[in-house]
């Protein structure tokens, strides 16, 4: 890639960001570190322009790593007939797989159990055939098999675990997949790559004016509680669910309202559910995935309305107990409490409508210029963050002077992806070259693409950074360094939660591999012994608050308990 930095997010890099955010005008600044205002900033950088990104926590801490992981052209919006929501999702799915990040984004089968033997597999074949048309149709089907019928006996010789009394038959399915905080961290170094200027823990207080016109944002440094100005021509406020909190800096709740749905998700152990594919069940309110996800299953989803706190949203007793009951309904051995290994909780940013019911609320996306000088871009879904972010661009272009050149990321990898599929297909010789198993390496391949090199360097220097984490030995003790050196994490909870997903793949979300992680991390960020300590206990009292949360009734008791752990900035 020949960009014009580097796409290297360390300490160093966020110290230089804020420095030449506070002495230079930029073209755009985006607020948001999210998977849209990633997008936007690597949109916009692309096409020319000098960009800042703010973003007040850790990048993709809210929506953008709770997601269902999917990437996928939202099947059931056919019922609602809204063909070209589907047609423009797919159309990206097409991209990601082939183009954009085929390290990061691949191709996942599902099961979609009938009930009725005539009239529903017509019903619901002729749905899927007209997905698969509609992908082929954009050309996107590569890599993606087409579906197939299965009887019930067919069905069970993939997915023995299914209850043979619950269907009659099914019909197989393939969508795609990604990690979906990886993701955003690849695409805001890809971002960087091309000039973007980026810092977490860095929150927008204000925005600077010039009578009616937006020229800048009041920021604040919560690492080191230090304020400051960043001056733009044109500012994008891709803020997710905190839309409407962003607009009422300046001076109303603006053109687009934003409502949050709480969507939980269940994490068990492979050996739980014994079958080759993921399953699709159809619920009375949407519709309920059983996701493959490496040494386990993410079960969900749910689609409830919450007005509580953004940032921590708590999954209740009562969610748990919803989506066990769902999937229990076609298992042969139902899941308990005690299978359960990890629970996430993740918030969608819904465009209101006339109905209060978040399920029927908008999930197509809306760009607005709510005052001069401010971009608002909302709603959509995780597989079109691409078009949400052009369209924002081109609201960006339309108020700058000058020609501004035509969106080009459908054509432009992220990092790591350039050659992944030469790198893939010499597996076992960089395997043999680097001393570690083909399985770690396929594992590297997949979370880091060609970027792999960067960790192999790493390991070449301090071979003892080959070992795995130990109680969390999918991982090796470099991708903790290299959180830190390369992808932006300033707390154990970055890395813990969203560069690995331990949070939410061990029985004790990460309580035992804390201190050793808290320890490859303290010299890459300069922490005191202090710091490593604060650091190990406030990780510790955000499981147990987590825990404590998920073992309440209702939404109000969940949140109470989850608000008890405090948040670990400032480090001063």
């Amino acid at each position: 890639m020949t960009g014009l930095g580097s796409s290297r997010l360390g300490p160093a890099e966020r110290a230089a960001a804020l420095d030449r955010m506070a002495r230079e005008e930029f073209d755009v600044v985006v607020v948001g570190g999210g998977i849209v205002g990633a997008g936007a900033a690597l949109d916009a950088a692309t096409r020319g322009l000098s960009v800042a990104v703010v973003e007040a926590r850790d990048f993709a801490s809210g929506t953008s790593s709770r997601s269902s992981k999917l990437i996928h052209g939202g099947l059931r919006y056919l019922e609602q007939y809204n063909f070209d929501l589907v047609r423009e999702a797919l159309t990206e799915r097409g991209l990601l797989l082939q183009q954009i990040a085929p390290h990061l984004v691949r191709p996942v089968p599902f099961l979609l159990p009938t009930t009725h033997r005539v009239w529903e597999r017509a019903y619901i074949g002729a749905g899927v055939a007209l997905y698969d048309a509609l992908a082929f149709q954009m050309g996107s089907t590569r890599g993606v098999p087409h579906h197939r019928h299965l009887t019930r006996r067919g069905a069970l010789r993939l997915a023995p675990s299914l209850r043979k009394d619950s269907f009659t038959g099914a019909i197989q399915l393939w969508d795609a997949q990604v990690d979906d905080s990886r993701f955003v961290m690849m695409a805001l170094r890809t971002a960087a790559e091309y000039g973007a200027q980026i810092a977490s823990r860095t929150q927008c207080i204000g925005f600077l004016r010039e009578g009616e016109r937006v020229t800048g944002l009041r920021i604040r440094d919560l690492e080191g509680n230090t304020t400051s100005e960043v001056r733009a021509k044109q500012v994008v406020n891709a803020t997710g669910v905190w839309t409407d909190d962003i607009q009422e800096l300046v001076g109303g709740r603006g053109q687009i309202h934003v409502k949050s749905s709480k969507g939980i998700h269940l994490v068990v152990p492979k050996d739980r559910i014994h079958s080759a594919t993921g399953i699709l069940l159809r619920t009375e309110k949407s519709v309920l995935f059983v996701i493959p996800w490496g040494r386990h299953w993410i079960i969900g989803t749910t689609d409830t309305a919450w007005d509580l706190d953004k940032a921590h949203p708590a999954a209740s007793q009562a969610d748990i107990e919803y989506v066990l009951d769902q999937v229990n309904r076609v298992l042969t051995t139902p899941l308990t409490h005690d299978d359960v290994e990890g629970v996430y909780a993740g918030l969608r940013p819904l465009l209101t409508g006339e109905t209060e019911e978040t399920s029927k609320l908008s999930r197509e996306h809306v760009v607005a210029h709510p005052v001069p000088g401010l971009v608002l871009v909302a709603g959509g879904k995780y597989t079109t963050y691409r078009v949400m972010a052009k369209d924002a661009i081109d609201a960006v272009a339309h108020g700058l002077d000058g020609k501004i050149p035509e969106s080009c990321t459908d054509r432009i990898p992220l990092v790591g992806g350039d050659g992944f599929q030469a790198m893939w297909n010499a597996r076992h010789r960089l395997a043999s070259r680097s001393g570690l198993h083909v399985a770690r390496i396929e594992h590297l391949l997949r979370r880091y693409g060609t970027l792999v090199d960067d960790l192999l360097e790493l390991i070449s220097d301090k071979p003892d950074l080959a070992k795995p984490l130990p109680g969390a030995d999918d991982y090796l003790r470099a991708e903790v360094v290299y959180a830190a050196t390369h992808e932006g994490a300033r707390h154990l909870n970055d890395v813990l939660a969203r560069r690995t997903r331990i949070s939410i793949e061990t029985w004790d979300r990460g309580i035992g591999v804390a201190q050793e992680a808290a320890d490859l991390m303290a010299p890459v960020l300069g922490w005191s012994k202090k710091q490593r300590d604060r650091e190990i206990e406030y990780y510790r009292k955000r499981v147990e608050a987590e825990r404590a949360s998920q073992t309440q009734e209702d939404d109000q008791e969940a949140d109470a308990h989850r608000r008890g752990a405090p948040d670990i900035v400032p480090t001063a």
